[in-house]
């Protein structure tokens, strides 16, 4: 079914000369940037919006660690440190992935240097939600969502911890605080889930999180 409605959206992409990012309103640019995508960025935008659609028909995924079946109902609330944008979301309804308030987690956690948006897993959603579950409060800070490969170069040469191929260049990480917990807290608590990554960086007071394989440092 998912194979079968894949391809009429790819039909109907052809069909139309805007893409699929028109279709779905996937017209997120820099505030200064006028100029008509180039064909390059369409096929990007139309890659993210099949890979959109796709989260949103996946089934409830259970964690590992999580010990029990995700609630129906996920909110995450954002507020981006670098572009101080405020984004409090339902991106999970009756255990359906949303697909516009999907998008709208792309757009915050897009790279702030580039601007460029990339599709976040939605894997990482739940892990957060489930940090806000266990802390009591859903508002996370964010230092890093995605970040493209040529931002992750530029970091690399100032700092050789940054992984050459970061699960932030894949959608797959996120640095965080959250104001109502303690970093070191919200640390244990990722490291105790063991659905992914957990790294703690006490000197630029940040939590690393990510669904690669289960390790911390």
């Amino acid at each position: 079914m998912i194979i079968r409605f894949l391809a009429f959206t790819w039909q109907a992409t052809r069909r139309s000369k805007g893409g699929l990012y028109r279709e779905t309103g996937l017209k997120y640019l820099p505030a200064d940037n006028s100029k008509k995508l180039q064909d390059p960025q369409r096929r990007s935008f139309i890659k993210l919006g099949v890979c959109t659609i796709a989260a949103a028909m996946s089934p409830l995924p259970v964690f590992a660690g999580f010990g029990n079946r995700l609630p129906d109902e996920r909110r995450l609330r954002f507020y981006n440190l670098h572009t101080e944008e405020h984004l409090h979301i339902c991106y999970c309804r009756n255990g359906v992935y949303d697909r516009r308030a999907l998008k709208a987690v792309y757009r915050i956690l897009r790279d702030h240097r580039t601007h460029e948006i990339h599709r976040i897993e939605t894997r990482l959603l739940d892990l957060l939600h489930t940090l806000s579950v266990q802390s009591g409060s859903n508002r996370f800070h964010v230092i890093s969502g995605y970040r493209s490969p040529a931002t992750n170069s530029m970091l690399r040469k100032d700092d050789l911890q940054v992984a050459s191929q970061s699960l932030h260049t894949f959608g797959k990480a996120v640095d965080i605080r959250m104001p109502a917990l303690d970093t070191r807290a919200l640390y244990r608590a990722a490291v105790e889930l063991k659905s992914g990554g957990a790294g703690y960086y006490p000197d630029r007071n940040f939590v690393h999180v990510d669904v690669g394989r289960v390790r911390c440092w």
